[in-house]
C-alpha cells in the first residue's frame, strides 16, 4: 500500500511539471494582400494589397516573431516583406501542401510565433493540419482579411484558434 501511495505520490507531484514543459506554437496564418493582374502566374501586389502589408506591420509591430514563411509567389512575399523588415527577419520559403514543411517549422521555431503567408487554399489546409481536424474551407477569391492565429502544444493538440480580419 505504501510503495501505491508513494507512487501515486510522484506522478501528482511530477504532472504539473511536464505539463508546464510544453510549449505553445503560435501560427499566424494569412493569405497574400490583393494582388493584381499582369497577365501573369506571378503578379504583384495592387496597391491595396500594398496597404494590406503595412495594417500587417501595424497590426503584430508589438508581437515577438521568430520566423516569417511565404510561398514563392511574389505576392504573398511581399505580403509580409515589410514586417520581416520592420523584424530583422528573412522571408523563407515554403511549398504548400507538404505536411513535413509545417511539421519542421513546429519543430524547428517551438514555443516561438511563426507568421505563414500563403494562399486561399493552403492557408485554410495548415489550419486544418495544425488542429487535427477539417474545420476551415478555403476562402473566396475576393477575401483577404483572414488572419488565423493558431496556437498549438503539437500538431493536433490545439491550444487555442482566434480568427481575426486585418
Amino acid at each position: 500500500m505504501k510503495k501505491l501511495i508513494l507512487v501515486f505520490s510522484v506522478i501528482l507531484l511530477t504532472s504539473p511539471s511536464i505539463i508546464a514543459q510544453k510549449q505553445i506554437t503560435t501560427f499566424v496564418l494569412l493569405r497574400h494582400a490583393e494582388k493584381g493582374n499582369d497577365g501573369t502566374d506571378d503578379p504583384d501586389l495592387k496597391p491595396e494589397g500594398i496597404e494590406r502589408a503595412k495594417r500587417l506591420v501595424k497590426m503584430l509591430e508589438k508581437t515577438s516573431v521568430d520566423a516569417i514563411y511565404s510561398t514563392s509567389y511574389k505576392r504573398t512575399r511581399n505580403t509580409v516583406a515589410p514586417l520581416a523588415g520592420v523584424k530583422g527577419l528573412e522571408v523563407h520559403t515554403y511549398e504548400a501542401f507538404k505536411v513535413e514543411e509545417i511539421e519542421k517549422m513546429l519543430q524547428k521555431h517551438g514555443g516561438g510565433t511563426v507568421v505563414i503567408s500563403g494562399h486561399s487554399n493552403d492557408i485554410p489546409w495548415i489550419a486544418n493540419l495544425l488542429i487535427g481536424k477539417e474545420e476551415y474551407k478555403n476562402y473566396a477569391d475576393s477575401d483577404y482579411s483572414n488572419l488565423l492565429l493558431v496556437s498549438v502544444l503539437e500538431k493536433g493538440k490545439v491550444a487555442k484558434v482566434t480568427w481575426l480580419s486585418y
